[in-house]
């Protein structure tokens, strides 16, 4: 749909700015533990997990855990989780496009996500709903990067690639 046909709700929750901000976070978060940039398939569960503000706060509520833990500790996280994906999929790939447009990450010959220095502010900024999003991109970023097996990571969140 086009933009201005959209409800206002998702015009204000899904905007791809915010949606690009949020996976770029991401990004930048794996890239603290792994240079080589985060696969693509894994880009597209930040956005469920971020958003939805039952995860995030579970997410955010144990920052130093281990993400499979709080997983295993949390279910109730996993309700639903794979239609999340499914519906917030057309956001993850114009937040994308919007950050291609601006020069914003580079993908490598293998399909990894690394994000081009100096094109997005560093400072989390915003209300405290969206910091609170930048701030869980990031763990989930880190944590995806300290796992390092896709596979491992679909099949905690019950999702097949």
């Amino acid at each position: 749909k086009r933009w201005d046909q959209r409800p206002f709700e998702v015009r204000n929750h899904f905007n791809p700015a915010f949606c690009g901000l949020v996976l770029f976070r991401a990004l930048q978060g794996f890239e603290e533990e792994n240079p080589d940039g985060m696969p693509f398939s894994l880009t597209l569960l930040v956005l469920p997990l971020c958003l939805q503000k039952g995860s995030r706060q579970v997410i955010a509520d144990s920052p130093r855990s281990y993400l499979l833990k709080t997983v295993e500790k949390n279910p109730q996280m996993l309700v639903g989780f794979a239609d999340r994906v499914a519906a917030l999929m057309p956001f993850a790939f114009e937040g994308f496009g919007l950050l291609m447009e601006g020069d914003s990450f580079a993908v490598s010959p293998d399909g990894r996500l690394k994000t081009v220095p100096g094109r997005v502010r560093k400072s989390v900024t915003g209300t405290s709903e969206s910091i609170s999003c930048q701030r869980v991109a990031r763990i989930i970023g880190k944590e995806f990067a300290r796992i390092a097996d896709r596979v491992t990571v679909y099949t905690t969140f019950g999702v097949r690639p």
